[in-house]
């Protein structure tokens, strides 16, 4: 027996009913626009040479350059990467690449959005594009997660999960040796710093910098590799700026990039087994009075007492 093909095919979606006179106009001015688009590209093909040019002038500015990459940490492993201002600067320098971040649908029932991220170069007609859900939650580093419900928290929380996808649709329609150069170049003006500062200025600037933040100079010099800060290079320093811009745009805390030092129950044993036999023997006939101590002291956080 013949079933009919509409028997089996999935209902289809409602359309709507009525379209007014204001969103009429706009899918009008939509594709008008993006048909303008394709035909300037066409007229005004983008010049390497120049695309190559601006990249060079615009990653030579520290400013920029610092803005360029990211920094922070996964449980114990550190994640860094280009960022969003990075993929942007490279498109303006490219020429004729569209992109943008669309929130397809908003469910707060559910506690999420439907989005959509995408790129386009008009000349090569290559389009990029990903559609995702972004939950109505903020995680913590504890691992747990508190759902959203200002609006503006949703905003800010869908706002950050599209600039990441849109920085990776961004990379797809770029040539990679184009992003390669770009990181190269801004990777070198960070390292050199801003202005022309001897090295020793820097490292100073740089130390008084993170000890307004509440950092130590020793958790510094433990962050690299545990250099003494007298033996820090062009690279240290830059990798340092990197965090403390990260630092500024909340992406990592001080605690979780910089966390403080603790002495162990196994480091307070060893000390103590590590004193002299008469000083323990001292100790241990020695009332525990008023202004005494059961314990050999210890390194406190944030504070200057040496173990």
């Amino acid at each position: 027996m013949n079933y009919p093909v509409e028997q089996f095919a999935p209902p289809a979606a409602p359309a709507p009913t009525f379209i007014g006179q204001g969103t009429a106009v706009e899918q009008s001015r939509a594709v008008a626009e993006v048909q303008a688009a394709v035909i300037v590209a066409r007229q005004f093909p983008r010049n390497e040479a120049q695309a190559i040019a601006k990249m060079r002038t615009g990653f030579a500015q520290h400013s920029l350059a610092v803005r360029s990459f990211f920094r922070f940490k996964r449980g114990k492993s550190p994640v860094s990467g280009e960022t969003i201002q990075f993929a942007k600067e490279l498109a303006r320098c490219w020429t004729n690449i569209h992109y943008g971040v669309h929130e397809l649908r908003r469910d707060d029932a559910a506690g999420e959005s439907e989005m959509q991220a995408w790129a386009w170069d008009l000349e090569t007609n290559e389009r990029a594009s990903t559609t995702f859900i972004v939950p109505h939650t903020r995680w913590t580093t504890e691992g747990g997660g508190r759902r959203l419900e200002d609006p503006r928290d949703v905003y800010e929380n869908n706002s950050n999960n599209g600039a990441r996808r849109l920085r990776e649709m961004i990379f797809s329609v770029l040539p990679d040796w184009f992003r390669e150069q770009a990181k190269e170049i801004a990777n070198t003006t960070v390292e050199k710093g801003q202005g022309a500062k001897p090295l020793a200025q820097r490292v100073a600037d740089c130390i008084a910098h993170f000890e307004g933040l509440g950092v130590t100079v020793e958790q510094l010099e433990e962050n690299r590799s545990g250099r003494p800060s007298e033996k820090w290079t062009n690279l240290d320093l830059g990798q340092l700026s990197i965090i403390s811009e990260s630092i500024r745009r909340g992406e990592i805390t001080v605690e979780e990039e910089f966390p403080q030092q603790r002495v162990t129950v196994g480091e307070i044993k060893q000390q103590h087994e590590q004193q002299p036999a008469v000083t323990r023997q001292a100790e241990e006939h020695e009332p525990a009075g008023e202004g005494s101590s059961q314990w050999p002291s210890a390194r406190q956080p944030g504070s200057g007492a040496t173990a």
